[in-house]
């Protein structure tokens, strides 16, 4: 099943690493602050985008090729490096384990593409890489 949920996907980071047996771990490419919150109606008319600040990283070492994001507690908007393309086909998206043990999360959802995620980050804060694996899509759903 894992080669099915790979040949929905583009944009790896490096694709042996993140396809393993029934599993596609995706990595994480932006982080957004939430600056003003959006609208939801009934009809979708008056719908309306959450406004947003992009997060820089910062470099831990001056020769780091990827910098790292040192996020306080709240809620972010993340996104992933890969794009899926599943008109038909619905997967289950969920947080990766090593994200959770540390208290962050973002919610799991089963999806044909991937949107941006609520990230919510506990109280002592967390730091995140450029690239980091932070979220795991399953298999197809039948």
């Amino acid at each position: 099943m894992t080669d099915d949920a790979a040949t929905f996907l583009s944009g790896f980071v490096h694709e042996e690493t993140q396809v393993d047996d029934g599993v596609v771990d995706l990595t994480l490419a932006t982080v957004h602050r939430l600056d003003e919150g959006g609208a939801v109606d009934f009809g979708g008319d008056e719908l309306a985008a959450a406004e947003t600040t992009p997060i820089d990283t910062e470099s831990r070492d001056g020769d780091d090729d990827y910098g790292w994001w040192n996020l306080d507690a709240g809620t972010y908007l993340v996104e992933h490096n890969e794009r899926l393309d599943a008109e038909n086909t619905t997967f289950s998206l969920q947080p990766r384990t090593e994200l959770v043990e540390r208290g962050a999360t973002h919610p799991t959802l089963f999806v044909t593409e991937l949107p941006a995620l609520p990230l919510t980050v506990p109280e002592p804060g967390i730091a995140l890489k450029e690239n980091a694996r932070i979220s795991t899509l399953r298999s197809p759903i039948r």
